[in-house]
């Protein structure tokens, strides 16, 4: 997908792009691959690769009507190179991003991407979600809490369901059927008073499957969720 292509997608979506948001990817795309030199972001390379897998990917839950509301709170957890959430801040300005993830380095890159992208409303923070969501200043303070290619439902949830208020959704994005992880997830669902929505199938342009689940969070979730950093990951719900 050529940056034009991108363009002309997302026109067609009904999301045109003026000549600052074009800049601002164009920006992104030269200065990850740029540190991507120095740390490791990312195997795709590509620029039309990276349009597409990268940039129109993360914006899927925008062209596919799931976030109508510019000004809401969102959490990206484990975003890496700033995805799915950097490019939906480009889309959606008003959006209020706050990206937790577990390496320095990356956080490192986003503070730098941000000054270049010239972004507000953004922050940024090193540390594991399960130290966060222990923390008042984040715990059921979200809107929204998107998660790309991070972890099992089953485990995911609990990273991510204590930092949403009551009522808030998170937005899991992978690229393999998720039914079977969906299945798994159902006793931590019901623990952590969270209930999934929706779990839908849709494709890239270039015909890539993806799977987007969307899970709504129904009760405060119980204060000893979540478990002790790592505990999720060798200990599943």
């Amino acid at each position: 997908m050529t940056p034009e292509e991108f363009y002309l997608a997302l026109d067609e979506a009904g999301f045109p792009l003026n000549q600052k948001q074009k800049d601002q990817f164009n920006t992104y795309f030269k200065t990850l691959i740029e540190w991507n030199q120095k740390i490791n972001l990312t195997a795709i390379t590509e620029r039309d690769d990276v349009y597409l897998k990268h940039f129109y990917d993360s914006i899927a839950p925008i062209l596919q009507g799931y976030i109508k509301n510019e000004a809401i709170q969102l959490l990206d957890i484990g975003a890496g190179a700033g995805f799915p959430s950097i490019p939906m801040k480009i889309i959606f300005p008003q959006l209020q991003v706050t990206i937790i993830d577990s390496l320095n380095k990356r956080i490192t890159f986003l503070n730098h991407l941000a000054e270049e992208l010239d972004l507000t409303g953004v922050a940024f923070y090193h540390g594991r979600a399960e130290d966060f969501a222990q923390d008042k200043s984040f715990r059921s303070q979200f809107d929204l809490v998107t998660a790309r290619a991070v972890a099992r439902m089953q485990v995911l949830s609990e990273l991510t369901i204590p930092f949403l208020q009551v009522g808030g959704q998170l937005i899991a994005l992978k690229a393999q059927a998720a039914d079977q992880e969906i299945e798994e997830a159902q006793k931590a669902l019901r623990l952590l008073f969270a209930q999934i929505i929706e779990n839908h199938h849709y494709q890239l342009p270039n015909g890539d499957s993806r799977y987007m689940t969307i899970v709504e969070k129904k009760k405060e979730t119980p204060n000893k969720y979540p478990r002790k950093a790592g505990t999720p990951a060798k200990n599943p719900l």
